[in-house]
């Protein structure tokens, strides 16, 4: 076993923090590009369901990812909410410039556990991001911001196949001397099993104090990873609304768990979320009308249980 990758006894919270990224990483993989107006729209529909956390944009060029051109009107068009932590995810100091001016509440910034996923993503080793990512934090210290790290391809590479823990805890711990709000290990390409995410979220918890997991479901073992980053200590969890998402730079990464499968699931285990599932079925019933294509979610098809006697 990997020095680090140790079983660890469950500790799982009572309350839970999903962050839907569907406006963010789940647009950006979608064949077509939204207005911001509709984007937005997507936005305040999750947040009147009770979504406490959202990723509304992303501060990108939009020449490599067109799907997010308008961020700063996202932002705008958004910032009457209150009581929702909006956040823009940033991978460079020129995107957290554009982010900082629009008011957002939180600075998102990713970068992979592999030189070969990190330079195809990012167009730079993994050190050079994570010096960016050091920079980052401390900039949202000093400007008030909230921060959130996220290690992508942290239990699988599609370029390098299997990721040893050991290397995956050194990111985590130089990544933790920066103080971010949060340490999000991803299964960016979906195959990590339970038992590879208990150890590894339980020993990532062992190294900072919040730690969130984002797992697609490619493989269709997000949910039970979902729950296994639970049992180890994770109190936040990503998901994106109706399933949406994916990586345009990792071949075969289907969509993130979906939100609102993923909040049955929570509120079946007794976990609170604040969230109405109800009125979350129906923004996923919204959005498949606007983009004119069957949602890979199953709840919004299903129903809740027990639901209405037929």
């Amino acid at each position: 076993m990997e020095p680090g990758a140790r079983d660890v006894a469950p500790t799982r919270a009572e309350h839970v923090t999903v962050y839907d990224v569907g406006p963010r990483d789940g647009l950006q993989n979608e064949p077509g590009t939204l207005e911001p107006e509709v984007r937005a729209e997507l936005v305040r529909r999750l947040a009147d369901a009770g979504v406490g956390a959202i990723e509304v944009a992303s501060f990108v060029d939009p020449r490599r990812v067109p799907q997010m051109d308008g961020a700063e009107e996202v932002a705008t068009a958004t910032s009457d909410l209150d009581g929702v932590v909006r956040a823009g995810l940033a991978l460079n100091e020129r995107g957290y410039d554009r982010l900082l001016e629009t008011g957002l509440d939180e600075v998102r910034f990713a970068l992979g556990v592999t030189d070969s996923f990190n330079q195809r993503n990012q167009g730079a080793p993994v050190e050079e991001s994570l010096a960016t990512a050091r920079r980052i934090v401390a900039r949202a210290h000093e400007d008030g911001l909230r921060s959130t790290v996220t290690l992508s391809v942290a239990f699988g590479c599609p370029f390098e196949g299997e990721v040893a823990p050991s290397r995956v805890l050194e990111l985590v711990e130089q990544v933790a001397d920066s103080a971010p709000d949060a340490v999000v290990l991803a299964d960016t390409i979906g195959v990590a099993a339970p038992s590879h995410v208990r150890r590894l979220v339980g020993a990532t918890v062992a190294l900072t104090s919040r730690v969130g997991g984002h797992f697609h479901n490619t493989r269709n073992t997000g949910y039970a990873s979902a729950l296994a980053a639970l049992d180890a200590g994770a109190t936040v969890l990503d998901a994106s609304v109706g399933g949406l998402g994916g990586c345009p730079f990792a071949p075969n990464a289907t969509g993130n768990v979906a939100t609102e499968d993923l909040v049955y699931l929570l509120h079946r285990e007794g976990l609170e979320t604040g969230i109405d599932l109800e009125a979350l079925i129906g923004v996923s019933a919204w959005l498949e009308g606007v983009l004119g294509r069957r949602l890979d979610g199953l709840l919004h098809r299903a129903g809740v249980f027990p639901g209405p006697r037929t």
